[in-house]
């Protein structure tokens, strides 16, 4: 590198000037010793989001990091009513320490409590913040610039002056020269004189920069597509966006110098300014607010108190002297690490939680090993319990932070947060920034736009992309492997162009966020220590770091992650104590537990030994129970057939890649069908509860520290060595690890083996102290559903209230698994959401579609404790304007009126006539009018229900879909499957059966042919690999939901009978796999063709008014002259009639064509009450 470098760069933009840089920073360190320059400023528009990382970069490659910032100055007042100005852009260096401070001061004016206003700084927050700070005044497109170019030289000169006066000789006037084919751009061209004049006329050194954007000139094209993505804009837009040159690349020396060859103090200045600048952002030590005066003994007395209190309640694992030791020994690395602090904080908005009633997990991650979390509250796992080992979390050997995750109720986590702001000041606490790189197939996606590609070929070609776990493939590697992808790139020279510009800006960053969890404390104000930044939607700080270097710079993380599970725990405890009991009693008064004094429903107290929860367990009744849900973990649940907490954690361990293949020996050795092997006499005991196989890190640990002679810090590094592969440290620990084994009388040959099955059990082990603490909530669930069924479930489709597919699984649990008494949707009889009255669980208003929870409390409060007694009472009481006409209309659809009015019909069509006539009540009581006949709105008259029958029952059935989201109060086929049965229920061969009968039969007998009825839910059409088209078609029956697969031969012959909406009956091939059922459609024909003859059925006709009987008579009629190849068979009528002296039967003396749709006809009209078959 040259010892006397001729210019240096002081104006450049990484990555981290959003959709606007494409300098990528790894690259930067060696872009400037190839140059030969020895130094380099980062100017990132408006951020210092990599100053640390920027940092530690260029000095590992002994080149100098020059820390600056670009800008945005309002540099013109507006006048009152006159439109504000937008900023434009200086350039700030970093001097030194002070100067760095200043610059992180800066950046909170950008963007602290700005509710959404562009970032900008002022002149007065300039001045104030300019000590050791550099400025350069922004070239052609900065202030001054920008004032020049609007012919306005003196509003230039007086602007100049002003920072003149701040920085002194810290003001350098900028100049940037980016000739095109034309000569000077022509924003240069009108400024540059004036510049040149003002600086020599102010004594003001000229500094020359050239705004670096991206790497090569041959970058350009596809950064201009890069800024058109920032903007919004399109490539060939002419008018109104902006653009830089081919010539914002990073340049030369050389060709810096030949450019300002005329004033060469312009490029001898930037090295001047390099040498002024002598300062990098450092890393720090952990630095966190100070808790107590004292932090030693204040967590030596909270721990032992603490102790004390939970050896008062729980079981003992052990004698009380061995967790005093164990808190002692843990006691002892905390205080000599230095964390004491870091405990007393975290256990102290845990405490503050707790007291308000917000549930909190019982831990997560390693903390759960450390009885001194526990004795605080942090966590609420007996480590010595579960066997878990405090090493895992903090190692003395290792000095690193600790790192309490904790886990609150989703509802109430912002509580805890605004708790810690108003605690340590809200100046001190912060979120972290995240960011969102601009992947292959966003990237092919935004310049898809920008070159205004047609949407549907952009579509395409992002789909050709595959992804490799969560991510996609780079465009490159997609190339490679997709030979679809190359053949539309040789064929259009737009997809090659593409392509190429995806490729150069793909991985840039395109936004910022915050982290979903991650919280910082500090002991100072943060922008101190980092600068900072705001979420437009957040009013609450973040650092301009992300999570790697947040740490580094001395700031501590604590994660306050939001759990479901934990919300759905609280919510089904509150249904039990509204119901007037407490946890520990069912429903039947049974007394299921005696929990400790003071606890009566603290779910923490439950025993873990509840027969009935393993029972729910080993029959894998596990719908909504947390981390057991999928049909793999069901089908493991069945194997395994667990019988205590431990074989929960193991399971919980052990689903997931990779261990899961040891789920097999698992269950054969726990349940007696296979030996268990042994790996050493010397560590069978540490394998003993997870059936001879290494599940658990901790048990790597275990086995080092006793066959080898490790201590547990040293076997914790073994496993980290192990876990990350790290070849160079294993090399040293094996020799260690038999030299130790052989000393306690294990042989070499054995030793070796042992350490190979460490590593391979290494690389995998879990967690155990997190696999406990979420076995611990999974049982949490287990128990709930298996004592407390009806208030589970509440709580569990509370919290998933506006999803409607999951509602529709939890319904399905409710009615047919569980077979728990419910109530449908009843405006006087549900909430807004689920609750449970005399044992029965109560359909939500606010779980239909569009109807928003907030509006049909509306209902509840109008309500109160009078029910509504008729639909024009419900509409004096309730504001039905406010809660909208499209709730309403699901209302109507779903039959929360039927108590009021159980044509659906009538009211779905009154429903104009009903708001307004309440709006007209409200807006009469609102203006406090009353009326001469008593409450407001008593004299308006009731608009008039217009006569007519109900929606046929499935059109019923069908409204009710639209509102509920699956069937409620009945099936489109119920009609049908009497004659389907009929037809061919006793068919040997292809029999017709429901679907729970086929599922039953099939796991009993194995695979068969079958017929199904089902209505169409949806239809996924898919190419196979060798261009044959396949389906995957929805459909459900009485009995529940199922799909089927379609080849292409059934998919071309049936696809006109599979739209959705559609009854059918599909003859099908029935396999079960891993307790799935799988369905192979072999025929689809539509359903009223298979049961015109089907065979007789009569009909028996319950009717309540006289009137009903013309109205049977004529749709019986109508039915002779047009179904008159149907079935016939008997009609009854059953009178019942208060007039008459019971009920009278009269049969009709001749029989008539009877139909699933006649059946639905007559039912639907009014005055018949049911209709039943003969």
């Amino acid at each position: 590198m040259s010892n006397s470098p001729r210019f240096i760069h002081l104006r450049t933009h990484s990555e981290y000037s959003l959709l606007e840089g494409a300098l990528r920073l790894k690259k930067l360190p060696d872009m400037c010793v190839k140059a030969g320059m020895p130094a380099l400023a980062l100017t990132d528009t408006n951020n210092m989001f990599a100053a640390l990382e920027f940092s530690v970069a260029m000095s590992g490659a002994g080149v100098q990091p020059i820390i600056g910032c670009q800008v945005d100055l309002e540099y013109v007042t507006p006048q009152p009513g006159e439109k504000p100005r937008l900023p434009a852009p200086v350039v700030l260096l970093a001097q030194s320490e002070r100067g760095y401070e200043h610059l992180m001061k800066l950046n909170s004016c950008l963007y602290l409590d700005k509710a959404g206003a562009l970032p900008q700084v002022t002149l007065a927050e300039l001045a104030a913040h300019s000590a050791d700070v550099i400025c350069l005044t922004g070239g052609s497109m900065g202030p001054v610039g920008l004032l020049l170019q609007n012919n306005q030289r003196p509003a230039a000169e007086a602007l100049v002056r002003a920072l003149h006066a701040a920085f002194g000789d810290r003001l350098y006037m900028e100049l940037q020269r980016h000739p095109g084919d034309s000569g000077a751009p022509e924003a240069e061209r009108l400024t540059e004189r004036g510049f040149v004049e003002m600086a020599y006329a102010m004594d003001i050194p000229l500094v020359a920069t050239n705004d670096v954007y991206f790497p090569a000139s041959n970058m350009y094209e596809a950064h201009d597509a890069l800024i058109c993505i920032s903007e919004g804009a399109y490539v060939d837009q002419q008018q109104g966006r902006r653009r830089l040159t081919p010539q914002h690349y990073f340049k030369t020396q050389a060709e810096m110098v030949t450019l300002f060859a005329d004033l060469p103090e312009a490029i001898d200045n930037t090295v001047e300014i390099a040498r002024r600048c002598a300062f990098q952002a450092y890393r720090r030590d952990p630095i966190l607010p100070k808790f107590a005066d004292d932090e030693v003994a204040e967590l030596r007395r909270q721990a032992q108190e603490g102790l004390k209190a939970r050896l008062a309640i729980i079981p003992h694992a052990a004698e009380v002297s061995v967790y005093e030791e164990r808190l002692e020994f843990e006691l002892g690395i905390i205080e000599g690490m230095g964390f004491p602090g870091y405990f007393l904080i975290v256990a102290d908005f845990i405490k503050w939680a707790k007291d308000q009633g917000i549930p909190v997990g019982p831990g997560r991650g390693s903390g759960a090993g450390s009885l001194v979390a526990y004795a605080l509250l942090i966590t609420d796992l007996d480590p010595l319990r579960y066997s878990l080992l405090f090493e895992r979390f903090l190692n003395p050997e290792r000095v690193s932070m600790p790192d309490f995750d904790i886990d609150f109720c989703m509802d109430r986590r912002e509580e805890v947060i605004r708790y810690v702001q108003d605690k340590y000041g809200r100046d001190r606490v912060g979120q972290i920034i995240t960011f969102g790189a601009l992947l292959s197939k966003a990237a092919v996606r935004d310049i898809g736009r920008v070159l205004q590609m047609p949407y549907g070929q952009v579509d395409r070609l992002s789909k050709m992309i595959p992804v490799e776990g969560v991510k996609p493939v780079s465009i490159e590697k997609a190339l490679a492997d997709e030979p679809r992808l190359r053949e539309e790139a040789r064929n259009e020279e737009v997809v090659a162009r593409l392509l190429d510009y995806g490729q150069q800006v793909e991985g840039l960053l395109r936004n910022a966020s915050t982290h979903a969890a991650g919280v910082v404390i500090g002991d100072r104000a943060l922008d101190e220590l980092v600068p900072l930044y705001q979420d437009p939607r957040s009013d609450m700080p973040a650092t301009q770091f992300n999570m790697k270097w947040v740490e580094q710079a001395g700031l501590v993380k604590f994660d306050f992650l939001g759990l479901k599970t934990l919300t759905v725990i609280q919510n089904a405890v509150d249904q039990i104590k509204s119901a007037g009991r407490h946890l520990h009693i069912a429903a039947d008064g049974t007394e299921l537990f005696t929990p400790p004094e003071g606890l009566e429903d603290d779910i923490a107290t439950i025993p873990l030994d509840d027969e009935a929860s393993y029972r729910l367990y080993a029959s894998a009744k596990t719908v909504a129970v947390f981390q057991v849900e999928s049909s793999g973990m069901m089908d493991a649940l069945k194997r395994m057939k667990p019988t205590c907490i431990e074989d929960i954690v193991a399971l919980v361990a052990l689903y997931r890649p990779g261990p899961m293949e040891n789920i097999p020996t698992y269950c054969e050795v726990k349940n007696g069908l296979k030996e268990r092997e042994s790996v050493h006499p010397s560590i069978d005991h540490i394998l003993e509860e997870t059936q001879g196989i290494i599940v658990y890190q901790e048990q790597v640990m275990q086995i080092a520290q006793v066959m080898a002679g490790y201590s547990l810090g040293g076997a914790d590094l073994l496993r980290r060595a192990m876990g990350k592969k790290i070849a160079e440290e294993m090399a040293k620990e094996r020799p260690k690890f038999e030299k130790g084994a052989m000393e306690n009388g294990v042989d070499k040959k054995k030793a070796s083996e042992v350490f190979d099955l460490l590593e391979k059990f290494a690389n995998y082990g879990f967690n155990k102290s997190h696999a406990a603490a979420y076995a611990v909530v999974s049982y949490q669930t287990a128990w709930l559903k298996a004592n407390h069924p009806v208030e589970f479930m509440a709580g569990v489709m509370n919290c998933d209230i506006h999803l409607t597919d999951k509602l529709a699984v939890y319904f399905e649990e409710v009615r047919k698994r569980l077979e728990l008494p419910w109530v449908p949707p009843c405006v006087n009889r549900s909430d807004a959401t689920f609750k449970v009255v005399d044992g029965a669980l109560v359909y939500a208003l606010g779980a239909l579609k569009n109807v928003g929870v907030e509006a049909m409390r509306l209902f509840e409060q109008g309500r109160g404790d009078k029910p509504f007694s008729t639909l024009f009472d419900m509409a004096r009481r309730v504001d039905l304007k406010r809660v909208g006409k499209r709730p309403l209309e699901m209302l109507a659809r779903a039959g929360a009126f039927d108590v009021l009015d159980s044509n659906r019909a009538r009211v779905f069509g009154a429903l104009d006539a009903l708001v307004g006539y309440s709006a007209a009540i409200h807006e009469q009581k609102a203006s406090n009018q009353v009326s001469l006949f008593g409450e407001a709105g008593d004299d308006l008259p009731e608009p008039r229900m217009m006569p007519g029958n109900d929606w046929e029952a499935p059109e019923r059935l069908t409204e009710e879909f639209k509102a509920v989201g699956f069937y409620l109060s009945g099936h489109p086929l119920d009609d049908y499957m009497g004659p389907l049965k009929r037809k061919w229920g006793s068919d040997r061969g292809v029999p017709f059966l429901t679907l729970d009968e086929l599922t039953a039969k099939v796991a009993d007998r194995g695979a068969m042919n079958a017929r199904l009825a089902g209505v169409v839910a949806g239809r996924q059409e898919r190419k196979s690999a060798r261009g044959n088209r396949f389906a995957f078609a929805q459909l459900s029956d009485p009995t529940g939901a199922y799909e089927v697969t379609l080849f292409s031969d059934t998919l071309e012959a049936c696809r006109d009978h599979l739209e959705t909406g559609s009854k059918v009956v599909v003859t099908v091939e029935a396999t079960m796999e891993s307790d799935q059922l799988k369905l192979l459609g072999r025929s689809v024909a539509p359903i009223d063709t298979v049961v015109g003859d089907a065979g007789n059925m009569g009909l028996r006709i319950f009717i309540e008014t006289p009137a009903a009987i013309a109205a049977v008579s004529e749709v019986l009629e109508g039915a002779r002259q047009a179904a008159k190849s149907a079935g016939k068979g008997p009609v009854q009528l059953c009178l019942m009639d208060p007039a008459l002296p019971g009920e009278v039967e009269v049969d009709l003396g001749m029989e008539f064509p009877v139909t699933p749709q006649i059946k639905g006809a007559i039912r639907s009209l009014g005055g018949v009450l049911e209709v039943e078959e003969i």
